[in-house]
C-alpha cells in the first residue's frame, strides 16, 4: 500500500459539492478542443447537516453541465421540467426559484412537489409542499473567462441536485434518515 501525505490535521476538506468537476471538464475541453459541453457527473459529498428528514451529513450529488451555443434558461428550465415528469411521473411539478449561487447568474433552487403530500403541505415539506433537490443557473460569464471559454461566442447551464433526495421524492419516503437504517 502506498501512503500518500494528505496534509496536516485539519487542513483537509471533504468534498462538499461536486462542482469543481464542471470546471475541471470546461478546462480540458479548452485544452482538447472538446466544445460543446452536455455532460452528468455523480460524486459523494460530506458535510456537516444534521441528519433530520431532508438531510444526511453523507449523501450522493450529480451535477450537468451544457456549454453551448445559444442555450438560455428557457433550455435550464426545460431540461428540468423534462427531467422531473420523466423521473417522477406527469403529477409532479417542478419549480425554479430565484436564489445565488457563486458561479452561476442567474440562480434558482429547483423545487418539486412534494410526493409525501402531494403539494399540501406536511412535516417533510415543512408544510410548503415543495421539496428542494438542488441549485441551478446559467453559467457565469466570467467563470467562462477564468477557464479560456468566449463568453460571447458560448453560453450553459449548471446544475447540481441530490441524489438520495431524489430516491426520497419517488418512492415517498417520509424521512431521509430510513435510507441509511440497518433495517
Amino acid at each position: 500500500t502506498v501512503c500518500r501525505d494528505l496534509g496536516a490535521p485539519e487542513t483537509v476538506l471533504l468534498r462538499t459539492h461536486t462542482s469543481p468537476v464542471q470546471i475541471h471538464l470546461m478546462e480540458d475541453a479548452v485544452a482538447n478542443g472538446g466544445l460543446p459541453i452536455h455532460a452528468v457527473m455523480p460524486g459523494r459529498c460530506f458535510r456537516r447537516d444534521t441528519p433530520d428528514a431532508r438531510h444526511l451529513p453523507v449523501f450522493h450529488q450529480i451535477e450537468g453541465l451544457v456549454v453551448d451555443q445559444g442555450i438560455t434558461f428557457a433550455d435550464l428550465a426545460g431540461t428540468i421540467e423534462t427531467f422531473t415528469t420523466a423521473y417522477f411521473g406527469p403529477d409532479i411539478h417542478s419549480r425554479l426559484r430565484p436564489a445565488y449561487f457563486p458561479f452561476t447568474e442567474p440562480s434558482a433552487e429547483f423545487e418539486v412537489t412534494c410526493t409525501i403530500c402531494h403539494g399540501e403541505g406536511c412535516r417533510t415539506c415543512s408544510q410548503t409542499g415543495w421539496i428542494e433537490l438542488g441549485g441551478c443557473g446559467m453559467v457565469d460569464p466570467a467563470v467562462f473567462d477564468a477557464v479560456g471559454i468566449d463568453p460571447e461566442r458560448w453560453t450553459g447551464f449548471a446544475f447540481g441536485f441530490g441524489i438520495d433526495r431524489c430516491a426520497q421524492m419517488r418512492h415517498s419516503i417520509a424521512d431521509m434518515r430510513a435510507l441509511t437504517e440497518n433495517d
